[in-house]
C-alpha cells in the first residue's frame, strides 16, 4: 500500500512539460508534503518492525521471524529509493521555477521537530543534470557594466567637482569686469529688533537687526556717544549687508548701519515711509546686482564710500544722485547737509 502512494506521488510530480512552469509552485508544496510522509512512513515502519521482531521471537519460528524481517527491509529499501528520487525532483523543480534551493529535513531533524521541518545549516544541493539545461558560465558581462557603471561615476564627479572649482573664479572675473560704483553694494532697510550696549566696550552698541532674511543679523555700531539707546530700540534704518564680517571686541558683526557722520554729530539715515525689512536701497542712475560680498581684498566699500554725501537738502546722494526705495521714495538724513555717509 506504501508503495502505491509513493508511486502515484511520483505520478503527480511529473506533469507535461508544456505545464511545467505554471505547475511548478503547486508540484512543490506537493513534493514537500511527500516526502515528509515518506519520511514519517519510514519511522513507523522501523518501530513497526521492531515490534514484529519483538513480538514474533514470542509466538512465531525463527524461519517466520526471519521472512518477516526480509520483508520489511525490502520494502524499507524501496521506500528509501522512491524518497531519494522525490528528493532530487523536488530540487529540479526549484531550480525550474527560480525558487531558492533548499535543503530537505532529515528523518531525526523530523521526529526531533514533530509537525515543523526544520532546515539547518542550509547547503546548496546537486543539480540534477538535464539535457536541456545549459552548462553555467562566470557572469562576465555582470562586472564589465559593474565597472562601467564606477567609471562613469567617477567621471561624473570629476566634472562636478571641476564645475564647482570653476564657478567661484568666474564670479571673481565677473566682479572684477564691473565697475566700481554703489550698484556693488547691498543696502536694504532693516529693523532694530533689540539693542544693548557692548559688555566689553563702551562706545559699541550690539544690535538684532531683521533685514527679511531667514534671522535676524547681528550688528555692531560705534553709536552710544551719538544716539541715545532709546532712539535705537524698534527704528528703521539702512544697513550694508554685504561686508565681510568682522569681530569687534569678541562680537561678530554682520554689516553696518549708514549714516552721515562728522567728528562733532552723526545722524542715522532715514528710509522713506512704507519701507519694509529687506527692502533694497538703490540709485537710479546706477543701476546693477551688488556683490555677493565685498572682497575686502579690493577696497571696493573704501573706493565708493568718498562719494557718498548727503546734499544740502539732507538727502542721502552717491556722485550727487539720490538714494531711493523704488515706489517709496527717497532716503535723507534728519538734519545733517554736506556731510559724507559712512
Amino acid at each position: 500500500m506504501s508503495c502505491a502512494a509513493n508511486r502515484s506521488c511520483q505520478a503527480s510530480l511529473t506533469p507535461p512539460s508544456t505545464t511545467l512552469e505554471m505547475a511548478a509552485s503547486a508540484t512543490l508544496k506537493i513534493c514537500e508534503q511527500r516526502a515528509f510522509q515518506a519520511e514519517e512512513l519510514l519511522s513507523m515502519l522501523k518501530r513497526q518492525l521492531q515490534l514484529i521482531t519483538s513480538h514474533t521471537a514470542k509466538s512465531t519460528s525463527t524461519a517466520e521471524v526471519s521472512d518477516e524481517v526480509i520483508r520489511l527491509q525490502d520494502e524499507n529499501s524501496c521506500l528509501t529509493k522512491e524518497v531519494e528520487t522525490l528528493k532530487q525532483r523536488l530540487t529540479y523543480l526549484e531550480l525550474l521555477s527560480g525558487k531558492k534551493r533548499i535543503k530537505l529535513p532529515t528523518n531525526s531533524e523530523v521526529i526531533a521537530a514533530g509537525s515543523t521541518v526544520k532546515c539547518k545549516n542550509e547547503q546548496p544541493p546537486e543539480t540534477v543534470p538535464t539535457p536541456s539545461q545549459p552548462t553555467t558560465q562566470p557572469d562576465h558581462k555582470g562586472k564589465t557594466e559593474n565597472k562601467e557603471k564606477k567609471q562613469k561615476k567617477a567621471s561624473s564627479e570629476t566634472k562636478a567637482k571641476a564645475k564647482k572649482s570653476t564657478e567661484p573664479a568666474k564670479q571673481a572675473d565677473d566682479n572684477t569686469s564691473k565697475s566700481i560704483d554703489i550698484s556693488r553694494l547691498n543696502m536694504k532697510i532693516g529693523h532694530i529688533v533689540s539693542v544693548k550696549k557692548h559688555p566689553d566696550a563702551d562706545s559699541l552698541y550690539v544690535e538684532e537687526v531683521n533685514v527679511g532674511e531667514d534671522r535676524p543679523r547681528t550688528i555692531v555700531s560705534g553709536l552710544v556717544r551719538h544716539i541715545p539707546i532709546e532712539k535705537m530700540k524698534d527704528r528703521l534704518a539702512i544697513f550694508c549687508c554685504n561686508l565681510k564680517p568682522a569681530k569687534m571686541r569678541g562680537i561678530l558683526s554682520e554689516g553696518m548701519i549708514m549714516c552721515a557722520s562728522s567728528p562733532e554729530k552723526v545722524e542715522i539715515i532715514d528710509p522713506p515711509e512704507g519701507c519694509v525689512p529687506g527692502d533694497r536701497v538703490t540709485v537710479a542712475e546706477y543701476p546693477g546686482e551688488p556683490d555677493a560680498l565685498l572682497n575686502p581684498k579690493k577696497k571696493i566699500f573704501e573706493q565708493i564710500q568718498p562719494d557718498l554725501r548727503t546734499d544740502d537738502e539732507c538727502i542721502a546722494t552717491y556722485k550727487g544722485c539720490k538714494w531711493i526705495v523704488k515706489d517709496k521714495g527717497i532716503c535723507r538724513a534728519p538734519t545733517m547737509s554736506g556731510f559724507n555717509i559712512k
